[in-house]
């Protein structure tokens, strides 16, 4: 029988990874005093905070600049016929515009058919930080998270110097592994790159299209990235 702490640890791991995978989501926002909703396509940084790029023309974007505070749901497919078996994830944020170039980058790296169209003037970066959470697995596995839970912390783990090398070894050295994880994945054909990096998995992309790949457990340093792929120590 799993302990208590045991069980928590798999609901921030099961968070994390949703979080991470997720390509939709929808972002709520205050708009005139009432809620409104918008679809949206995050991605997250290895901190674990999600970008989005969102346009001025936008009313959803414009309520954002008047009040930061929102919320962004993803979900995953459900295990049963029952929509409701879907996990998903609830967070609640506060939302600002960045200019940081490597927010940018994660974002394309994860959508990379929106550059044709990211440079445009009335379009920008929006980071949104998690200030709580709430997550439901599946039965009797609902739960309040600890959102410092769902971004690991460490010092290893915010070197972003060692994870741009970790990405560099494994795109110079490990082609043919990263191929035939992408076609283990659903990818077809060869060239496959590393795109991003996390402390729970990482990116493979290929033209437009990007797969998610989970390790087997979270990274200590991003060193071990590339011992988790000789090994074999991914999902699916």
């Amino acid at each position: 029988m799993q302990e208590p702490r045991d069980i928590q640890n798999d609901i921030h791991r099961e968070a994390r990874l949703l979080l991470r995978a997720a390509r939709v989501g929808s972002l709520a926002v205050i708009e005139d005093e009432y809620p409104a909703i918008a679809l949206v396509t995050p991605a997250v940084t290895p901190e674990g905070d999600v970008v989005v790029l969102l346009s001025q023309l936008s009313a959803h974007t414009r309520a954002l600049d008047r009040d930061p505070r929102c919320a962004l749901m993803v979900s995953g497919p459900p295990a049963e016929a029952n929509p409701q078996t879907s996990p998903r994830l609830s967070l609640v944020c506060d939302a600002a515009r960045s200019d940081a170039p490597e927010d940018r980058e994660r974002y394309l790296a994860i959508h990379p058919y929106a550059r044709g169209y990211a440079g445009f003037t009335d379009f920008g970066i929006y980071r949104l930080s998690p200030v709580g959470a709430r997550f439901v697995g599946g039965f009797a596995r609902a739960a309040t998270l600890d959102v410092e839970r769902l971004a690991p912390r460490t010092a290893a783990l915010q070197d972003q110097a060692a994870c741009r090398a970790a990405m560099a070894a494994a795109n110079d050295g490990l082609g043919a592994r990263l191929d035939e994880v992408a076609a283990r994945h659903g990818g077809t054909g060869g060239g496959w790159r590393m795109v991003a990096l996390d402390p729970d998995g990482f990116d493979l992309g290929r033209e437009d299209i990007v797969l998610r790949v989970a390790f087997g457990r979270m990274l200590r340093v991003y060193e071990d990235a590339l011992t988790n792929l000789a090994d074999g120590a991914t999902h699916g």
